[in-house]
């Protein structure tokens, strides 16, 4: 296996204060995406959808002005998507949301039935997750994808202000975070990696907890 290149303690340190100095500047372009995202345009979102047969899309607010919403690829006969339960595997506790006026939810196709078996089996107790009776992810275009999106309560009104899909959710996750600190990397095919060192098919190495 080719290992990185082993250099004295003060090459490693001029390096890595240079890599450093790029990190902070792609923090800074960070920040300026997202200050470009508290300016986007907002579009208003229709707010009669049902979830859990009662439930209306201002419910899922639960009194907060803000809303992230997951759309997890679990259908009503199907299993439920192994890279969603990954990336909900990853979310943060909610309290800290919940104090900046931020709540967060799933939604799926599938039965509450099925989704609290599941929910118990991965221990996601504390997370919000709804069933849609269609008409929503009809409407967002997610009936057999996940996608993530931000909505804006004012009053009784609801205004989609951002969404995202694909590897735009990836950058929410610390364990695909954590990787790229490594050496190794993701470990996947696509990456940009020295010659040697350990690279497989992206996605498929992904399993559920307890079953790696």
């Amino acid at each position: 296996m080719a290992l990185p290149e082993i250099v004295t303690e003060h090459e490693w340190r001029a390096a890595n204060a240079a890599l450093n100095a790029k990190e902070k500047a792609a923090t800074r372009e960070r920040d300026a995406l997202a200050a470009e995202r508290r300016r986007q345009p907002m579009t208003p979102f229709a707010t009669d959808f049902v979830f859990n047969g009662e439930l209306s899309l201002l419910d899922l607010f639960e009194g907060r002005r803000q809303l992230i919403l997951y759309h997890f690829w679990f259908p009503e006969d199907g299993e439920a998507c192994g890279g969603c339960t990954m990336f909900t595997d990853q979310v943060s506790e909610l309290a800290h949301l919940h104090a900046r006026d931020v709540s967060f939810a799933l939604v799926s196709r599938a039965s509450q039935e099925r989704i609290a078996a599941y929910k118990a089996r991965m221990g996601w107790s504390e997370i919000p997750w709804y069933t849609d009776e269609l008409a929503f992810q009809e409407a967002c275009g997610t009936t057999e994808y996940f996608r993530l999106q931000v909505f804006l309560r004012d009053e009784d009104r609801v205004y989609l202000t951002y969404e995202t899909t694909s590897r735009g959710v990836e950058a929410l996750g610390s364990v695909w975070t954590f990787l790229d600190l490594t050496p190794f990397g993701r470990q996947e095919e696509w990456e940009d990696t020295p010659p040697g060192r350990p690279q497989s098919p992206p996605y498929q190495w992904w399993r559920k907890k307890g079953e790696y």
